[in-house]
């Protein structure tokens, strides 16, 4: 009987090693397919999380759902997280309901939520809110801008990887950026900004 065993010598990577290498590995992919301005503030400790310098706040305007103007620049004196996603996301999706039960929490607190939802068909996003408007309570719903709507506009420009989002403070600066599921830290960010 042939039988052939590691020796016991052989070195294993430790658990912190391989999660460090997985890290990095996380890191540079979603460098690699996000856009420059994304990618250069993707930290290596965890892929999800991105802590970035702050910078001017990103401009957005466009109509809401409802029809309403809407100027990103407007909740200035507010804690503002802006998710882009589409209905063909998946972890989009799946991200939805801790999102509105957050900002249900906060209601009556300086905090926004905004979504940009970036289908390339308006259908898609309207077909998903006519469920959305069945099953959610109203205080349950936030800001919802389409990037198609044509009075649409941001200097943001699309992520490559949905979803993607970033905090704004109070003044108005992004304090941080998130590309791919919004770890549990982010809604501990939100809570010590406000």
């Amino acid at each position: 009987m042939n039988h052939v065993s590691t020796p016991r010598h052989a070195a294993r990577p430790s658990k912190a090693r391989v999660k460090r290498l997985l890290a990095a590995l996380a890191w540079l992919s979603v460098a690699a397919l996000a856009p420059s301005g994304w990618a250069q503030t993707v930290a290596p400790a965890t892929a999800a999380s991105v802590a970035a310098k702050p910078m001017a706040t990103p401009v957005i305007e466009g109509k809401t759902l409802d029809g309403s103007a809407f100027k990103l620049s407007s909740l200035k004196g507010k804690v503002v997280l802006v998710m882009f996603w589409s209905t063909g996301c998946a972890v989009c999706r799946d991200k939805m309901p801790e999102l509105r039960t957050n900002y249900e929490g906060w209601s009556g607190k300086p905090f926004e939520l905004v979504a940009v939802n970036t289908d390339t068909r308006a259908q898609d996003f309207l077909d998903y809110e006519r469920i959305i408007s069945r099953t959610v309570p109203v205080k349950q719903r936030f800001v919802q801008l389409w990037t198609g709507e044509s009075g649409y506009q941001d200097n943001v420009g699309k992520p490559a990887q949905l979803p993607a989002a970033f905090l704004i403070d109070k003044t108005g600066k992004v304090v941080e950026r998130y590309v791919g599921r919004i770890p549990p830290e982010a809604w501990d960010r939100i809570a010590d900004l406000l």
